[in-house]
């Protein structure tokens, strides 16, 4: 049996979702909570890691049966480097999910195919979740076009990997139009 495990990167909330607090959405810091607590629960049973550089982050994430690995990482690409880093001789597989997820229900029963699986963003260029074998020399390219960028990363380092367009984890919120 694989031994995986969730990795959630999530910022403070009272700092998260620039894009939905430039736009004019209310009560963003409270959305941003929300969306991170149903995809810490729709993770469980299964193994939860929450990667943080906030104290606060932390005790949600404990307060949520979830682990965690504080990180005074720069930003997302180089938390879920150190992560992956570390984690590999725990783990055989991770599986990194962004904390906000509009519809997160099933994640606890995904089961990615060997290699990396790429589940994009509703409009096919971001990637929602991402699923690798730990111990390979893969580098994360989290941005704008990061599926396309993480499906090169998978070819440039010789892994087999599935793109996924359809899932119902597609939709995540970043926009105000993205809220509904």
């Amino acid at each position: 049996m694989t031994r995986d495990a969730f990795v959630v990167p999530l910022k403070r909330f009272d700092d998260a979702k620039t894009r939905l607090r430039s736009g004019g959405t209310r009560e963003v810091s409270a959305l941003a909570r929300e969306l991170a607590t149903n995809v810490l629960a729709s993770c469980a049973p299964r193994h939860v890691i929450v990667v943080s550089e906030s104290t606060d982050i932390s005790r949600f994430a404990i307060d949520r049966g979830a682990e965690v690995f504080e990180s005074d990482a720069t930003n997302l690409n180089d938390a879920a480097q150190r992560a992956y880093a570390r984690l590999t001789e725990r783990f055989d597989r991770l599986i990194f999910v962004h904390g906000d997820l509009r519809n997160p229900a099933g994640l606890s029963l995904f089961r990615p195919r060997p290699g990396v699986t790429i589940i994009t963003d509703h409009h096919g260029t971001g990637t929602n979740v991402l699923a690798l074998p730990t111990g390979l020399d893969f580098r994360f390219n989290y941005g704008v076009g990061s599926a396309q960028l993480h499906e090169r990363e998978a070819q440039r380092i010789g892994a087999p990997c599935q793109v996924v367009f359809d899932s119902p984890w597609r939709f995540d919120v970043d926009e105000p139009g993205d809220v509904t």
